[in-house]
């Protein structure tokens, strides 16, 4: 009751500081509604905590603080005392890396000859749709080449840890899910910049050999140290499995704040442009990942996986890869802003899925309610 309280006393502080932002901007002063704004958003990512149905977006207004903050003051987000901030960038996705290497195992990786028809369709999907839609969007925006660039290199990138979670609330194969994302984050050094090359060389200068050597260096080596640790010290450091959540959304919330500091002046002119280019983007993921799959006859829950693995992105890496570009203000919009897009698109599309029970759970319950009526009738006769 206590907690309940205190969750509720943050909604409460979130509403007012939502009050005296929205007081100041009526009145004229809307670059003073900066840290009021800030606090809103941080008092309801702790308030939302208090809520189990709310708890999935905490992490969504928390990037949302991050982004206003450093939209309002980005000057403190460049560099401290000549050292420039986006040189952390490498370092903390390497431990983010390094984090899902000790999450996973290497029974994710024999999912492939368990279940290859699902790992074979979800990455095929993949790394076709979504590059290709997001070149679609790239060039029917018209916006400046190197953010154009950005919205095909967050489209080639491979999905992340987000959509095991949005896999799990949605009810569908949480195994199948896992699979998926850990081949397709060791497939995507080669695959990436391939695409990204092809793709994106159209827009911007790629160096894909150069791209695929910094993705080794960021993707492959830390999850196979990730992995190797996993399997040498499974259950002895209990403390790193509580910590590496917390880490992984502050290094992804770190990027964000960073580039969103970095290229203010772009997002002020395309900022919305790109917006709903997120969500555009994302939807289309859903809803040809979702079909690609039905067209190949998969099961209903393989299908809600193959949609949230092809529909939802690692942000993070795309806007490191985008820093290793040396084009972090342009180039790296696009991932900052529909990284947070997808997560809200993705629990929406999570929880419809929850609350709309599986063909297969219907029939196990058609089938208990007539087993139950044949055993009722049978002690009547």
């Amino acid at each position: 009751m206590k907690n309940k309280k205190l969750y509720q006393a943050m909604l409460g502080l979130a509403a007012v500081c939502a009050l005296v932002a929205l007081i100041l901007l009526i009145t004229g002063n809307g670059e003073n509604s900066g840290l009021w704004l800030t606090g809103f958003f941080l008092f309801l990512a702790i308030g939302f905590r208090g809520y189990e149905h709310l708890k999935g977006f905490s992490f969504t207004v928390i990037i949302f603080a991050s982004v206003t903050v450093a939209m309002f003051y980005p000057s403190y987000f460049q560099e401290v005392n000549g050292y420039d901030l986006k040189n952390l960038f490498v370092p903390l996705l390497q431990i983010i890396m390094f984090g899902m290497g000790t999450a996973m195992s290497l029974k994710d990786f024999a999912g492939v000859v368990k279940m290859p028809k699902g790992v074979l369709i979800g990455t095929l999907c993949q790394f076709t749709i979504m590059p290709f839609v997001g070149y679609g969007i790239a060039n029917l925006l018209g916006v400046d080449p190197e953010i154009a660039a950005g919205i095909i290199l967050i489209g080639s990138a491979p999905s992340g840890l987000a959509s095991n979670v949005m896999s799990y609330l949605a009810k569908a194969n949480l195994a199948l899910s896992v699979t998926l994302t850990a081949f397709a984050t060791l497939l995507a050094p080669f695959v990436t910049p391939f695409m990204m090359g092809w793709l994106g060389g159209e827009f911007v200068e790629v160096d894909v050999l150069g791209m695929m050597w910094s993705m080794i260096q960021i993707v492959v080596i830390p999850v196979v140290a990730g992995l190797l640790f996993n399997y040498f010290a499974h259950g002895k450091f209990k403390w790193l499995d509580n910590a590496m959540p917390i880490v992984s959304m502050f290094g992804i919330a770190y990027i964000i704040t960073i580039i969103t500091a970095a290229g203010r002046d772009q997002l002020l002119n395309v900022g919305a442009v790109l917006i709903l280019a997120g969500i555009f983007h994302n939807v289309s993921g859903y809803f040809l990942g979702y079909w690609g799959a039905r067209l190949f006859r998969m099961p209903e829950r393989d299908c809600r996986t193959v949609a949230l693995e092809v529909g939802m992105q690692n942000g993070g890496l795309a806007s490191t890869l985008a820093n290793e570009m040396g084009k972090v203000a342009t180039v790296g919009l696009a991932p900052a802003i529909f990284g947070p897009v997808m997560n809200i698109t993705g629990s929406v599309l999570a929880s419809y899925w929850r609350g709309k029970a599986l063909p297969d759970d219907k029939q196990s319950r058609d089938k208990e309610k007539e087993k139950t009526k044949m055993e009722h009738d049978k002690a009547h006769t």
